[in-house]
């Protein structure tokens, strides 16, 4: 039961914030590209760098990590890696992130307890690490637009078997819009409508249309 007494405008500690949480990417490889078929692959990078300058952004820290770069699966998407030209990247033989120790411990070296996570395949190589870190305590968040699978199966069975597992699933703009939260955030507001013009579809086109119309702060 609800005591009145004892509600105040506060959020809730479930909400991601710019300092609890920490973005993983992993194996946003042409050669996993390739084999994706869960849904758009240009929709999905498109998710993938709006959800990388989102985190850029609020200055979240984020992990970059690849699977056999050299041998197979070819690097990182470049418009990522554009993103953060001076970030390691951490390239594995593991399909399972979470049995890599540099990325354990650039994990851990975040500091963060909320992880959020996009890649390709969600069946694969995002389940797998989310299962792992959740095993582990900590909490994962699935951006499952930035992410896909080998089929819409795959990727629908591995989103649900992520959630009875304790995973959260968000999209890029929800991530986006959760970090800033409050339009009156004047510092990163300006930031905030950049990423959603080049890359929230229709939801920028009504930005640039405010813009235009009501002013150059419109909000939201």
């Amino acid at each position: 039961m609800v005591n009145i007494s004892e509600v105040t405008a506060a959020p809730s500690p479930d909400l991601l914030t710019p300092d609890n949480c920490a973005v993983l990417f992993i194996d946003h490889q042409p050669q996993m590209f390739f084999g994706t078929g869960s849904g758009d692959r240009t929709a999905i990078i498109n998710s993938t760098v709006g959800l990388a300058k989102a985190a850029k952004t609020f200055d979240v820290p984020v992990v970059l990590s690849t699977v056999a770069a050299e041998s197979f699966s070819g690097p990182i998407l470049p418009q990522l890696a554009e993103v953060f030209p001076d970030q390691k990247i951490i390239d594995r033989t593991t399909m399972n992130a979470w049995e890599d120790s540099a990325f354990v411990e650039a994990v851990k070296a975040t500091g963060r307890k909320k992880l959020v996570l996009a890649g390709l395949w969600t069946e694969v190589c995002i389940v797998l690490p989310a299962l792992s870190a959740l095993a582990q305590d900590y909490e994962v968040y699935v951006v499952t637009d930035a992410s896909g699978g080998v089929s819409p199966q795959a990727h629908e069975h591995a989103v649900q078997r992520m959630i009875q597992g304790g995973a959260v699933p968000v999209t890029w703009v929800q991530v986006l819009l959760e970090l800033q939260r409050d339009w009156a955030r004047g510092e990163t507001y300006m930031s905030v409508m950049d990423v959603v013009k080049e890359h929230a579809g229709a939801y920028g086109l009504g930005v640039v249309y405010a813009q235009a119309v009501i002013g150059a702060h419109a909000v939201g």
